[in-house]
């Protein structure tokens, strides 16, 4: 049985995390797969957005296999990396990818979910990483970016108590999107993938480039580069259908170019 399932429906990609016995936990065969399945979306120019979920009802992904994974990493046999293309950690795509978190969402679960663009929960959900609890070190990404996405005080306190909010809890600070029913999590995720597909995906991708690579540097020279990527947008073919369209009353068939 495959531990990541990958489809290609259209333009969206549906990524899932197969392992429901051990609530999609990660251990090292999976996380490499994952890793590649994220590259292979990446350079794949069919497709203009993904949806990552769990198989299952009860869990996204519960983080790292704790039979399997962490002893590797506590023997030092797996090396701590800047770079986890897993869960997204310096590791930029610039195609829009939505979350459905369909249950647990806890350790790598809530360190993946950083690296996503838009996060929609089932209401059952919770979030958390608990690996101060058991001595551990959220080595995935969310020291660096939870201080960054949500209040800073509400970030400790997930970081630092280990302790995990609810659905609710979640939307409430800012860490997801939206949270709906249990059986309208796909579908709305997908409504949100179809809205996305039909704007001009050199627009797209170049907006989510600029958001991500301007928000760490001085606005003066943010500017420049937003500038920059304006100016590759609105020479583009895709730039003048647009309009043309608009003005015509019909919908733009954009060619990504």
């Amino acid at each position: 049985m495959k531990s990541i399932l990958y489809d290609k429906r259209d333009k969206v990609a549906y990524i899932t995390i197969n392992r429901p016995e051990v609530m999609n936990s990660l251990n090292i065969e999976t996380m490499y797969e994952l890793g590649r399945i994220w590259e292979e979306f990446r350079d794949d120019d069919q497709l203009w957005v993904a949806i990552v979920t769990g198989a299952g009802d009860t869990a996204f992904c519960a983080g790292a296999d704790l039979r399997e994974l962490i002893p590797e990493i506590t023997s030092g046999r797996l090396k701590i990396s800047p770079t986890m293309p897993a869960f997204l950690k310096n590791f930029p795509i610039y195609k829009p990818i939505i979350s459905a978190i369909n249950g647990f969402c806890l350790a790598g679960g809530t360190e993946l979910i950083q690296g996503t663009d838009i996060r929609i929960a089932a209401e059952h959900a919770t979030f958390g990483l608990a690996e101060p609890r058991w001595g551990l070190f959220p080595a995935a990404g969310s020291t660096v970016r939870l201080p960054r996405q949500i209040p800073y005080c509400r970030a400790m306190e997930i970081l630092l108590v280990g302790d995990p909010i609810s659905a609710q809890e979640a939307l409430q600070i800012g860490l997801i999107n939206r949270v709906v029913a249990r059986e309208e999590l796909m579908t709305t995720a997908e409504r949100i993938a179809a809205r996305i597909c039909r704007n001009g995906p050199l627009a797209v991708r170049s907006i989510k480039e600029s958001a991500l690579r301007c928000y760490e540097i001085p606005i003066e020279y943010a500017n420049v580069l937003e500038s920059g990527y304006a100016r590759e947008i609105f020479s583009t073919d895709d730039a003048k259908e647009g309009p043309i369209a608009f003005l015509e009353k019909r919908k733009p068939v954009f060619q990504g170019r």
